[in-house]
């Protein structure tokens, strides 16, 4: 590691290690020029640079990043701490605690000595079921009854957070684990003790769920990966990805009365999907940044997974050290976020240097307009007022007598999202009704199917194309106040 990289940080009269990207730039002028979400990949480098999984090699190969050459350089990136929902954390605990009994019988240690060498925290949220609602006692009844139906489970649990380091456990009646991680668990700015010496550094994570993009919309950048993946990282393994491409996408203007960040966010996923970020960072910038709120950043920051990029970066600047004080972080804590982002190049400024990308969009967010997601695909936008049209044609393609026999279950169980191969467009010589929109010749006719239904002591009948109203805990929902209130409205 370059030894003048190493510098102090003064916030307040505390003193801070920082591996300070300035120093870097007397080298390499092009860091000045990086996107802030490759600063931060830069700094993780620079911090473990050891000859080994990190080199100098490395930590030049991303500090001359150059956006119009292809990627062909591998890099070794270690989280700051692994994020874990219930679904995909317990099978990681029980590995550990398999570990711990396999040293005790083969090799006669402490069993103690296994505990993940990451920060790894486990929220419980996608086990629990919702049987009482509508009344005050709902979230007290609901939780009794998942930890009645879960009490081995939960003892598990309970053992483990006791038993080791580095792992803490948020029980079930908190909150949807990307929720809990934006209000409560997101540092923004981490800090670590090394020999009576304090070292700040960026809050970077690796998730078990598709979604824990969401908290790019804090400045933290993190993705998902798989149960695997998140637990080698938690034993300290770096996680081997090659230098990622990074498309700008520039925000201007306000939104209009009447839309709301759900709007925004089909909106962006169409232009995306359009532009083409598979595998990609996304970073947003420029003056529409300032008028979105930081529960709309997490809206966009979301759905990347939806609009095919790795994550989707909102860089830090006031609107997130407001929301850092909105929910309750220590002041101290928010003043060294706000000192760090701006010493590290990390803060956003629109008077600063240019930042280069690897190719750039821009979205005028005074166009957006109200939308709905679909028909088959997020990125399927329909603009509110075009609805009723769209579902006519759409239902004249879908409803009809059966013309063909056909496996509802297979064809309805593929990912939304996932757009079908060349290879795999077809079912029993049949068009697939998931790509795109094609002539309804060509889409399998779908019987009718009423369905009587009982209602306020009245029965009604659903086919196809009957208005109804769905759960509304959603991803997009539930990181947004306004949106949530406003499907709740609906």
């Amino acid at each position: 590691m370059d030894p003048n990289a190493l510098t102090q940080l003064t916030v307040n009269g505390e003193t801070y290690d920082i591996h300070a990207l300035e120093s870097l730039s007397r080298t390499y002028p092009q860091v000045d020029g990086l996107p802030r979400s490759l600063k931060v990949l830069l700094e993780n480098l620079l911090r473990h640079e050891d000859g080994v999984t990190v080199t100098a090699e490395d930590v030049r190969a991303l500090a001359t990043w150059d956006p119009d050459k292809p990627v062909s350089h591998e890099i070794a990136f270690r989280p700051a701490r692994i994020l874990m929902q219930d679904f995909t954390g317990v099978p990681a605990i029980c590995d550990l605690a398999a570990m711990r009994d396999a040293i005790v019988e083969q090799w006669h240690r402490p069993g103690d000595r296994i505990n993940p060498l990451q920060p790894a925290e486990l929220v419980i949220d996608h086990s629990v079921q919702v049987d009482v609602f509508g009344q005050p006692d709902a979230l007290e009844r609901n939780t009794e009854l998942e930890f009645a139906r879960n009490r081995e489970r939960y003892a598990f649990l309970r053992w483990a957070q006791q038993a080791f380091r580095n792992l803490v456990i948020i029980p079930p009646d908190t909150g949807i684990v990307h929720q809990v991680n934006l209000e409560y668990l997101a540092r923004v700015v981490m800090q670590e003790t090394r020999d009576g010496r304090t070292v700040a550094f960026p809050d970077t994570l690796l998730g078990t769920d598709s979604h824990t993009t969401m908290v790019n919309g804090l400045g933290v950048l993190g993705w998902g990966v798989g149960g695997i993946e998140a637990e080698a990282a938690m034993l300290g393994q770096p996680v081997s990805m090659l230098i990622p491409e990074v498309t700008g996408v520039r925000l201007t203007g306000t939104l209009p009365e009447g839309t709301t960040a759900t709007d925004l966010v089909l909106t962006i996923t169409q232009r995306l999907r359009q532009h083409g970020v598979v595998g990609h960072f996304v970073e947003f910038f420029g003056e529409g940044i300032g008028h979105l709120t930081l529960a709309d950043r997490a809206t966009v920051a979301n759905m990347a997974p939806e609009y095919g990029a790795t994550c989707s970066f909102f860089p830090v600047d006031e609107e997130t050290i407001a929301y850092l004080r909105l929910t309750g972080r220590a002041p101290a804590h928010v003043a060294l976020v706000e000192a760090y982002a701006k010493a590290q190049g990390l803060w956003h400024d629109l008077s600063g240097p240019a930042l280069r990308y690897s190719s750039l969009l821009e979205i005028d967010l005074g166009a957006i307009e109200p939308s709905l997601a679909g028909p088959r695909r997020p990125q399927d936008r329909v603009a509110l007022k075009d609805a009723a049209a769209d579902l006519c044609t759409e239902l004249e393609s879908l409803v009809g007598p059966a013309e063909h026999p056909y496996d509802e279950q297979v064809v309805e169980s593929f990912p939304a999202s996932d757009p079908p191969t060349a290879a795999g467009t077809e079912h029993r010589g049949l068009a697939d009704p998931r790509a795109g929109h094609p002539h309804p010749s060509l889409i399998r006719r779908r019987p009718r199917k009423p369905v009587p239904v009982e209602l306020d002591g009245q029965t009604v009948v659903l086919d196809h194309g009957s208005v109804v109203i769905a759960a509304i805990t959603s991803c997009t929902n539930t990181s947004n106040p306004s949106v949530l209130m406003a499907a709740g409205l609906l």
